[in-house]
Order: structure tokens, then C-alpha cells, then sequence
């Protein structure tokens, strides 16, 4: 059975570095969560080296800034990486034979928030499928879209053989405590479709290289990644074999029926990891100290 603890300054200790979600566990989107910030504070004031990996489909200085807008100093942090980042490396660099051979012409399906990725890239933004010789997708257009709104696009993108680039492995985020559809949701469909996809970020292990190399830390059993997603924070630390630290009340607190403290239900967390396979090392209510 995996342990339940109340904050966490009781296992602090076994780890030298920590890897930490945002949505869900720093913020909600809307603001910033008081006694979170707290808890990276002391964890620094400990020397323990603080990575921010986001499955944000922007680039790393704008979720810093966008973190401060939230109220979270960009001095929390040791190192701020994103999906966004990663996927703009890929892109600018082409380091493998996907990107090589991806072509020039991209078809980017996205918020306006979003238009940041394209800056500083050697491609050419097209208006239409039809031009295009891929898909950079790095959300839904509206927040109150869902999937079905951008079927007759992924039919379309399917008949013309297009591959997507997934920016956002997320499939939700839970904004202000209202639930939307991210870029991930999209790009699932588009394979269960039969659509080619590489997605970028959480659980893949790539961007979580990268946080290695900046923090520091070279023994991994001395790192823990926490996050509220047992799909992309908790399977990606396994994936990256650093321990996983599981939020509950973030994305699975409808499915754990969490209290006003966050605590879910009794039984409801075994049940819930057997389901899904999921396999933290430990599990904290929110992230607090």
C-alpha cells in the first residue's frame, strides 16, 4: 500500500531534487496555491535543487512570466522546463529523422495565446490543411470547445496523411475549477483516428533529460517528480526512474472524492492505482509542507 502523508516535510529528506507540476499543484491557472509556494520555499531554503516541468505548450520564459502574473517568483525555481520548450527545440533543431523529413509548411492549430511558438522558427505558417505538410497542435481554440469540434479537421488532416506535433500531451486542465480539453485530447483522437503523432513532455522521457541536465542531480533514486496526473506526471517519473510523489486534489479528485482538505476517500486511492497501473512512491493530499 503506498503512504499517505499529511505534507511533505515528513520524506523531504530521502530526495536532493524535486521535478514539479504546475497545473494542479502550483496553481489552478487563476492563482497561485499558498501553501504550495510555501513548501518550494522551504525545500529551497533546504539546498534541495527545484525543477518546474510544465505540460505547457509555450515557450519556458513565458510560463515564467506567466507564473509570476500567478504569484510565483521566478527565483523558485532552479530550472523551468516546458513541453513547449521542448517541442520549439525540436522544431529549431530537427535533431532526428521525423523532423528532417517533416517539411516547411505548418499548419498550426492553436489559441492566439499560443503564437509565441512560432517566433524565431524557419517555417512557413500556412492558413489551410491543404498547404500545410504538417500539424503543430498546441490546443483548442476556444476554452469551451471539446473534441467534436475539431473532428471534420482531424478527418481532413487523416485524408491528406499529415503528421501532428502535440505540444501538450495533457488530455485536461482544471482552470479556476472548471474542467477543459487541451492539446493531448486532440492529438489522441487524431491517432485513434490513424493520424501519425509525437507528442512532447509528460510522461515522455526526453523532457525530463533535460531537467536532469540542468539540475544537477545525477543519482536519480535522489529525485522525485510530483504532479496530480497519474497519466503524465506519476507515469513519466516512473518512465525517467525517479520516484513519483501523487497530488490528489487535482485532476483525479472527482474520481477520489477528495474532502475540503484534500484527503480522498478511504479505499479510494488503491482502487484507483489499480485501475490505471499507477505506481507512486507516496502520496500527499496538495502540495504543502
Amino acid at each position: 500500500m503506498v503512504s499517505l502523508y499529511e505534507g511533505l516535510s515528513a520524506i523531504s529528506d530521502n530526495y536532493d531534487g524535486y521535478i514539479i507540476d504546475l497545473w494542479g499543484v502550483m496553481h489552478d491557472g487563476v492563482k497561485a496555491f499558498p501553501e504550495a509556494i510555501d513548501c518550494v520555499s522551504r525545500l529551497k531554503q533546504a539546498g534541495k535543487q527545484i525543477a518546474i516541468l510544465s505540460n505547457a505548450p509555450r515557450r519556458a520564459d513565458v510560463v515564467i512570466a506567466r507564473n509570476a502574473d500567478l504569484g510565483i517568483a521566478p527565483d523558485l525555481a532552479d530550472v523551468v522546463m516546458s513541453s513547449g520548450e521542448d517541442t520549439w527545440l525540436h522544431l529549431n533543431e530537427r535533431p532526428d529523422a521525423f523532423y528532417r523529413e517533416l517539411g516547411r509548411r505548418c499548419y498550426h492549430l492553436g489559441p492566439e495565446r499560443d503564437q509565441g511558438m512560432r517566433e524565431g522558427l524557419d517555417y512557413d505558417f500556412v492558413e489551410s490543411l491543404d498547404e500545410a505538410d504538417f500539424i503543430l497542435n498546441t490546443g483548442t481554440l476556444a476554452f469551451d470547445h471539446t473534441i467534436e469540434n475539431y473532428r471534420e479537421l482531424l478527418d481532413s488532416a487523416l485524408a491528406l496523411k499529415l503528421p501532428m506535433i502535440c505540444a501538450n500531451p495533457d488530455l485536461v486542465v482544471i482552470r479556476g475549477g472548471v474542467m477543459e480539453f487541451c492539446a493531448g485530447s486532440v492529438a489522441e483522437r487524431y491517432e485513434q483516428l490513424g493520424g501519425e503523432v509525437r507528442s512532447h513532455g509528460k510522461p515522455h522521457l526526453g523532457v525530463y533529460e533535460r531537467c536532469f541536465s540542468a539540475m544537477g542531480v545525477t543519482d536519480r533514486s535522489r529525485i522525485a517528480g510530483i504532479g496530480d496526473s497519474l497519466r503524465t506526471d506519476i507515469a513519466g517519473a516512473r518512465a525517467a526512474g525517479i520516484a513519483g510523489i501523487f497530488v490528489t486534489d487535482g485532476i483525479h479528485r472527482t474520481e477520489l472524492n477528495v474532502d475540503s482538505s484534500g484527503m480522498p476517500a478511504p479505499d479510494g486511492l488503491e482502487s484507483l492505482f489499480a485501475a490505471t497501473q499507477a505506481n507512486p512512491a507516496a502520496v500527499l493530499p496538495r502540495l504543502r509542507w
